[in-house]
């Protein structure tokens, strides 16, 4: 099994299992093994990331959140809280996948939804981070 190194400065030590061609990834927010698809490994990037460096707790994350937007049911990749509140919106792509501004749109979309102060858009190589300020988004470098 290949998996691309990702843009992390720290080495996270993952959980995996193999059952028959397919790999799984042990997810520490559900406490479950999930399938190892490209958009999962980047999101167990940001778990780890959240629980071992920030040191939340796994009950301040949210993964696979159900929201409805413009009448579609749409699930959001991770959600960051403190005190039960939003406050970072984590989207997810596959490392081959280009972040652009349509990727980022459809972050802000879920996040007028879901009312986080930040959102990160990440394929796990490149991470687009924004605060909303004043009715619009300010983007900034952020050292992850």
């Amino acid at each position: 099994m290949e998996l691309p190194k990702l843009n992390f400065q720290e080495t996270f030590d993952f959980k995996f299992k193999k059952d028959k061609d397919k790999f799984f990834i042990y997810d520490l927010v559900r406490k479950t093994y999930l399938l190892l698809t490209p958009e999962e490994w980047v999101r167990q990037h940001w778990i780890h990331y959240y629980l071992t460096v920030k040191s939340y707790s796994v009950s301040a994350l949210i993964t696979e959140k159900k929201i409805v937007l413009n009448g579609l049911t749409k699930r959001v990749d991770l959600l960051i809280t403190e005190k039960t509140q939003p406050k970072i919106l984590i989207e997810c792509k596959a490392p081959h996948i280009k972040l652009t501004e349509k990727t980022f749109e459809q972050t802000a979309r879920y996040n007028s939804i879901i009312g986080a102060k930040e959102i990160i858009l990440t394929n796990g190589l490149q991470h687009i981070n924004a605060y909303f300020e004043n009715d619009q988004y300010q983007f900034y470098k952020a050292n992850n």
